[in-house]
Order: C-alpha cells, then structure tokens, then sequence
C-alpha cells in the first residue's frame, strides 16, 4: 500500500501500532554481560522476535534469530560447537552472521553454506550487552550512545536488571513522572520526605530534556532527564541519600527500557555513585548488605502499579500539569514512529 492509497485513519494506526510494539532503527540492552556465555546460548525476545546469543570462539558477542533453518526449532535450546550455534533437534550447525555452516545429518547437503537468518549487531557495555534492531531509514548501526557514568572510571555501581508485564511505553512513562515517588514509594528509605504538593517544568537539554519539581529539590525523586540520540533512548535521576547510606555523595540512576512485545518490557536500572578508593569498596559493600533490599522493594512498587493497569489504559486517561514529561516521552516516540512508517512506505 502507498500513502496515495492509504487513509489518514490507516496511517494513524501503523503509527500507534509502531510505538506500541517499540520503535526499530535503536540499540536496547537485552540481557546482563554474566548472562551470554560461550557454553550455552541465551534465548530472549525482542520486539516481538525471539533472538538467541552466544560468544564465538573470540569471546566476540553473536545474534541471529532463534530458529533453525531446518524445520524451525530454537536455536536456544542447542549447544555451542566451535563458535558456533547447533541445533538440539537435528544438529544443523548456523553461524553468528545466519549462515549454515554444517548439516552433519547429511553430508554435502544443499543447505550448507547459505545465508538462512537475520543477524543482528551486538555491543557490550556497562556490563549490558546490546543490541541493535535496523530500520528503513536506518540499517546500518550507528555508534551506541551511553551514559557518561557507564564509561567514566570514576563512577561504581550495580546493573539490576527485571521482566516487567507491561507495555513498554508504561515503564518509560512512569520514568518521566517524578511526582509519583512521594506517593508510592512513600514508605521507602530515601523516598519517605517531601511535599505531596508541587508543580512541574520541563526544561530543553542540548540532548534531550528535564522534568522536575518546581518547589522542591533535593528531597526525594524530584527530576528526571531523558536523552534521546540516533539509536539510543535513556534517562538518568538522583536520589538524595542521607549520611546512614554511606560515602559516595548523589546516587545516580541510569535508565533503559527495551520493549520485549507489546505486552512486556525489561527494564534495566544502573544503579550509581561517583566514589573512589577505600570510600568506593565501602560503599559497594554496604549497597550489597544493607541497602539492595530496599531498592529492590521500590522497583517492586513500580512493577506492581504497572502491571495492574490496563494495556489500553491511555485510551481512558486524563492528564494533567504533573503529566508534562510524560506527554514529551510519548510526542518523540510518535514523531520517530511516524518517520520510520514513512520510510518503509516510501521504500515499498
């Protein structure tokens, strides 16, 4: 169908089908760096597809989709040989760039040597590996842009990483609403203090923009700032920590959502401070042994909230003032949702 063709309605509708199911043409973590092994393969989905990785025998990080070219089983469930990936059900061995590299059901047989899969660029970073799903306008993979926390040696922290039963679009909403945390997480450690009253502003960044408070700093989650690059989309917050939490100044949170399908997300949280020396390996003690649970318990209200709301609750909702960083998050995934059905239309 051309856009000639097509209604202004149908057009709408690919757009929000887009942003719903995760924009293509972006780097999104998928699984912790301990997780992708060069002994077993690591199955996961993303977008809706299911894509399975390993290491080669380099250590170097490998993706293509998880299924045999043979009859379709997943790759996931096989087994490493020599760097690359075979399949439990009939042994076809597939390489990390989707070609068959050996059937030894049968020796010589037609299927070796072609080009069966979809690979997919794969990066490791902050102890995260990435990867990258192309797009019409943009298929060939642009640099990764990362947080400076996650490259700067002067900043320490943990990667947590959780399944979330929601659509993706929630847990980023819920990322650029920093009036929430003085309600839900009313009762945590350091999110117990500050008004329950308050205005909100959004405020233009060089990369992106900053949601914040306007009466209140300092005293609870009172800002969040997203950064939206060419194939990247992540926000960073502080929260205030009060001297029983040890050394270290701001903690400092980087977030990533990477869409699994329409109905799930995963969400991966870095959880950070800028500390060195003995300071730094007492603070990374301390966060293991007292303070974890507690941030665990506040991702937990999260998810929960999240789950129990409706996929279509935004067909029903009313905005309002608080609701300004929400509204931004979701007018640039919609602009880039409309650029890239575009780009395929044009394309066809």
């Amino acid at each position: 169908m051309t856009e000639t063709d097509m209604t202004a309605m149908d057009k709408k509708s690919l757009i929000e089908d887009r942003v719903n199911s995760g924009l293509r043409g972006q780097w999104y973590p998928v699984a912790k760096s301990v997780e992708v092994k060069a002994s077993k393969p690591y199955g996961t989905r993303l977008l809706g597809e299911k894509i399975v990785l390993w290491r080669d025998a380099e250590n170097r990080l490998r993706c293509v989709e998880d299924f045999c070219p043979h009859r379709g089983a997943p790759l996931s469930y096989g087994e490493i040989h020599e760097g690359n990936i075979g399949c439990r059900y009939h042994g076809v061995v597939v390489n990390g760039e989707g070609v068959v590299v050996r059937v030894p059901a049968m020796p010589e047989c037609a299927l070796e040597g072609r080009k069966a899969l979809k690979s997919f660029e794969v990066r490791e970073a902050g102890d995260a590996v990435f990867v990258y799903v192309p797009s019409a306008e943009q298929p060939e993979a642009p640099d990764l842009a990362l947080p400076r926390e996650l490259t700067d040696d002067a900043w320490t922290g943990f990667l947590c990483t959780g399944v979330w039963e929601t659509n993706y679009r929630y847990a980023l909403d819920n990322l650029a609403d920093p009036m929430h945390g003085c309600y839900l997480h009313a009762e945590s450690f350091t999110l117990a203090f500050g008004s329950k009253q308050d205005l909100m502003k959004l405020d233009k960044t060089d990369a992106g923009f900053r949601v914040s408070r306007i009466g209140q700093v300092g005293e609870n989650f009172d800002w969040t700032e997203f950064e939206v690059h060419p194939g990247s989309m992540f926000c960073f917050l502080e929260i205030p920590y009060p001297p029983a939490a040890g050394p270290g100044g701001v903690f400092r949170i980087i977030g990533f959502v990477t869409p699994v399908d329409a109905a799930t997300c995963k969400v991966f949280f870095w959880r950070m401070r800028r500390v060195s020396g003995l300071a730094r390996d007492s603070w990374r003690f301390l966060y293991r042994a007292r303070l974890e649970k507690t941030h665990w318990d506040v991702l937990e209200q999260d998810r929960v909230m999240l789950e129990g709301m409706p996929d279509d609750a935004r067909k029903r909702e009313m905005l309002y003032q608080h609701d300004l960083g929400v509204s931004r998050v979701r007018q640039i995934l919609t602009r880039a949702a409309k650029s890239q059905v575009e780009a395929e239309m044009a394309a066809e």
